[in-house]
């Protein structure tokens, strides 16, 4: 959610792509997300610009419990942090919930097909190290788990290397336990996996709690 100018062409096209259809009511996070959000998070919630995670179909209590660790500083991102620093509790809940009600969108597909025998190394990682215990077998997460299914890989790698270092902050221990005693090779491999997971499929993220 790194802010941008509002006045930009991206985010004039975000504002245009997160009102809705006419006659729908639409959150009046919804404009604020295209103000805020769009020009860089994309107005669908994918993303196309490097180390920006997509948000489409990412569930409200894991962004409301990123966008509170960047406004107190817990999470090392300025841009982030001086955005979420304007935000009220109650901003926090309304950004979170619209957030929830983008759907998963599947990423583009790619310009050559994935290395077979690389997805087979990722998948085998997936599973030696657990991902799917918490992360789901779909990998959408839920509630505080994150959803990672089709995620950047850039945004992943960077994620992963985090947790190993401890400069990300978790739930718990479990994300830093888990990548610790992965090499760098097999940490980029498992990104490569996750960023092109197969079978995720557009569908819509649970509808925010009240």
């Amino acid at each position: 959610m790194i802010v941008m100018a509002a006045a930009s062409p991206a985010g004039a096209q975000g504002t245009k792509g997160a009102q809705g259809a006419p006659g729908t009511k639409v959150s009046p996070y919804a404009q604020r997300y295209a103000e805020l959000c769009a020009s860089c998070h994309g107005a669908n919630g994918r993303s196309d610009m490097a180390g920006t995670p997509v948000l489409a179909g990412q569930h409200s209590f894991y962004a409301i419990t990123q966008l509170y660790l960047f406004r107190e500083g817990r999470r090392d991102n300025p841009a982030m942090t001086a955005v979420a620093k304007t935000m009220k509790d109650e901003d926090l809940r309304g950004f979170s919930d619209f957030i929830a009600t983008l759907p998963a969108v599947p990423a583009p597909p790619p310009a050559t097909p994935p290395d077979a025998a690389r997805m087979a190394r990722g998948q085998a990682l997936a599973q030696e190290n657990r991902c799917l215990l918490c992360h789901g077998a779909d990998l959408s997460g839920g509630q505080q788990v994150p959803r990672i299914a089709q995620q950047h890989e850039d945004y992943l790698q960077l994620t992963l290397q985090g947790f190993r270092t401890g400069k990300r902050p978790g739930y718990t221990q479990a994300m830093g336990e888990a990548v610790g005693r992965m090499s760098p090779e097999d940490l980029d491999t498992l990104a490569y996996y996750v960023a092109r997971f197969p079978g995720a499929t557009a569908k819509p993220s649970s509808t925010p709690p009240r």
